[in-house]
């Protein structure tokens, strides 16, 4: 589910609202400004292989967190680096990651 809030789309978990996993899907998202990070430093440095593997780790936690929308940005993101896609494209793909993880809140929308 998604909540628009001055025109930023919030993405929550659809675990938020459970009470036995709402705890740990509120450790994920306090844990993904980390993730964030690790993913501009990855493009930084042109580590592809690493940023391959942060993408692919992303997109199966993201989905067993409830956030499958944050799965399929990193799933693109993975099949770019698997096709050795120009950096350019890369760079719009890491992007795109990073914006969707920024929007993801704990618990259910208000």
């Amino acid at each position: 589910m998604t909540e628009s809030t001055c025109n930023i789309e919030l993405i929550y978990s659809t675990l938020g609202s459970d009470p036995d996993l709402g705890e740990i899907v509120e450790i994920f998202v306090d844990e993904m400004a980390d993730r964030i990070a690790t993913l501009s430093r990855q493009l930084d440095a042109s580590d592809w292989e690493a940023l391959q593997r942060t993408a692919h780790q992303l997109k199966g936690a993201a989905g067993s967190y409830g956030f499958d929308a944050i799965s399929q940005p990193a799933a693109r993101l993975e099949c770019a680096l698997r096709n050795s896609e120009p950096e350019e494209k890369l760079s719009q793909a890491t992007a795109e990651l990073i914006d969707f993880c920024r929007r993801i809140r704990a618990g259910a929308p208000q």
